[in-house]
């Protein structure tokens, strides 16, 4: 039974990376009509909403690990790797937070991880090219963090629920 389970937490982690990667290439495809630096639609934090659900907090950071490095080898460079793991690990420390205290509902959750991704990859660009000026950008990411985490986190559970059903434990 036990290798029955480790086969199963592996096959999960599988398709959440997997998952993060189609998401990923499929946002670099899609622009947006936003003319801020650095917004984005979140398409891979799909994957993180829903692995907390799924997997848990610890599984979700192996994830989130994971898909941040994969996708910056595939589609980007080192600099967007430190900037998405920036981003990603605050928001994921937020979410993990006020999922872990039920603070919110997993829309709420998630528009909490779309507004700390922004902020922490925008601190992280402030502080590396020593420009605070670039909080004039925060307002506009504030905005699209929270339309965006919406619309994910409205995603996220129906994706929760549906590979839920697909992954529970005696199907």
């Amino acid at each position: 039974m036990k290798g029955k389970n480790a086969a199963r937490q592996a096959a999960s982690y599988g398709i959440l990376i997997a998952l993060a990667m189609v998401m990923s290439f499929v946002e670099s495809l899609i622009p947006l009509p936003i003319p801020v630096p650095g917004a984005k639609a979140g398409l891979a934090n799909l994957v993180t909403i829903t692995g907390l659900y799924l997997v848990g907090i610890p599984g979700t950071v192996c994830v989130t690990l994971l898909r941040v490095v994969l996708v910056g080898l595939t589609f980007g460079n080192p600099y967007s790797m430190v900037y998405g793991l920036s981003g990603s690990f605050l928001s994921l420390l937020v979410m993990a937070a006020a999922k872990k205290y039920r603070l919110f509902s997993p829309v709420g959750i998630s528009i909490l991880g779309g507004v700390f991704h922004n902020i922490g990859q925008l601190t992280f660009a402030a502080v590396i090219v020593e420009t605070p000026g670039l909080y004039y950008y925060l307002p506009a990411l504030l905005l699209a963090g929270c339309a965006a985490g919406a619309l994910i986190g409205i995603l996220g559970g129906i994706l929760t629920e549906r590979l839920g059903k697909l992954l529970a434990p005696g199907q």
